[in-house]
């Protein structure tokens, strides 16, 4: 079977699906939040540092919906609850481990990247309506006699 990008990622295909749930920024730092181990909702807030505490509701609320996180509340005073990753979103360990280990790696050199590309525009956006000769582009000269 081949891994073609036209064949997996068809709209109807179940592997599309499943890179929409974990593509999103929030679900790849909270399923490798998880990864070390149970956390409750206010430890994952400090953990990842960023998100929104209602964003990161919804997060794992997609995630456990999706069956890659498992929610656990305890019955006791005050409430406790917890959130790990199922047998499913275990499987997710590696590849996200090599995907942050890429990151690390690569981040600088996106950050430069990124970077020296708004200084260019930015230059861009500076110079843009002029042409070689400091005249608007495309704005026919006039001679006054």
């Amino acid at each position: 079977m081949s891994l073609r990008p036209g064949t997996v990622f068809l709209a109807d295909c179940p592997a599309r699906l499943a890179i929409e749930i974990i593509a999103s920024k929030w679900a790849v730092v909270t399923l490798f939040a998880l990864s070390d181990g149970p956390l409750r909702h206010g430890e994952l807030v400090e953990l990842i540092g960023g998100v929104s505490r209602k964003v990161l509701t919804q997060t794992l609320r997609r995630l456990q919906d999706n069956g890659l996180v498992e929610r656990r509340a305890y019955a006791e005073a005050p409430p406790r609850v917890e959130y790990s990753l199922t047998e499913l979103g275990r499987t997710l360990e590696e590849p996200i481990t090599r995907l942050t280990e890429w990151a690390r790696a690569n981040g600088e050199a996106i950050v430069a990247f990124h970077e020296a590309a708004e200084a260019a525009e930015a230059k861009d956006a500076r110079t843009a309506p002029f042409g070689q000769e400091g005249r608007l582009s495309g704005v026919a000269s006039t001679k006054v006699r």
